[in-house]
């Protein structure tokens, strides 16, 4: 009888995560740019701290490339270590500058205590920060926001949900793409489960490296693709329906595609969509 052959499959992955660690942090060729209209759509996506703009990016990424979006992204805190803010930042500017994206700073230093008990006990504190997110709304007029979903479990995640929902809601004749992310929690009810090719991945987690001093702490850079296979583990069902055949994809993201009606969210389509690499996204984010 042959020996169990999925050991070295296995170790071939324990491999992958050692040389992983000994990569660089940033500092190294950044892609082609790609040339975007002044004119062209604009996409926000609502970073709840520096290096999420590029765990949510993957979509935003496609959208740039083949769709010709703007991407900015809000800054809306830089963590909650004040003596690390600066630094961040630093970091921040340099991920979004080496991927293509445009950030837009909320305001100096980054939004604080931003979190559902802050929005419960500190109402004019929270109303003041609704107004400076209103503010950039105005500014952008952006067709699709993307911001995390309502059961991303870390606390800024979830407020970040909030102050988005709660900052549309001041706006008027105001109908964009809200487009609901997930990493530390998973949506129950995902409808978008958007293939990346390997050199998007690499791509992001090129980007994603230049915040060093929190891939020092925890390196979730180089699990990133893991990360992205298990998504198209769960998409294949949750998306695409209950026992349903997998899609042909190594690494894909899970979003939740709703359009904004004035009052509340409401699904963008019917049942759930797959996003192959090879089918163009230009016509996902469809206003009329």
């Amino acid at each position: 009888m042959m020996k169990n052959p999925y050991l070295e499959y296995v170790k071939s992955f324990d491999l992958l995560t050692s040389n992983g660690r000994k990569l660089p942090f940033g500092d190294f060729e950044r892609p082609q740019k790609t040339n975007i209209k002044e004119e062209a759509p604009i996409a926000l996506i609502m970073s709840p701290h520096p290096d999420d703009e590029c765990i949510m990016g993957a979509l935003p990424l496609r959208l740039m490339r083949e769709a010709g979006f703007r991407i900015i992204v809000c800054a809306i805190t830089l963590g909650s270590n004040l003596e690390r803010r600066k630094d961040r930042l630093i970091e921040l500017k340099k991920a979004c500058e080496w991927l293509g994206f445009e950030l837009q700073e909320i305001c100096d230093g980054g939004l604080s205590d931003l979190s559902p008990k802050a929005r419960n006990e500190k109402a004019a504190d929270w109303s003041q920060k609704v107004s400076l997110l209103t503010e950039i709304f105005k500014k952008w007029s952006p067709s699709a926001i993307f911001f995390p979903n309502s059961n991303d479990w870390n606390q800024t995640h979830l407020g970040v949900h909030l102050i988005t929902l709660d900052s549309v809601t001041e706006m008027n004749e105001f109908f964009p793409f809200l487009i609901e992310t997930e990493y530390w929690g998973q949506m129950p009810n995902p409808n978008l489960l958007a293939e990346s090719s390997t050199k998007e991945v690499s791509d992001l987690i090129g980007a994603l490296s230049h915040h060093k001093g929190e891939l020092l702490r925890n390196p979730f850079h180089i699990r990133l693709p893991a990360w992205m296979q298990d998504n198209v583990r769960r998409g294949a069902e949750v998306v695409g329906g209950q026992g349903a055949e997998a899609p042909n994809f190594n690494f894909a993201t899970l979003y939740r595609v709703n359009r904004w009606n004035g009052k509340g969210m409401v699904a963008a389509w019917e049942g759930g969509k797959m996003l192959p690499s090879k089918n163009s996204c230009d016509k996902l984010i469809n206003e009329e």
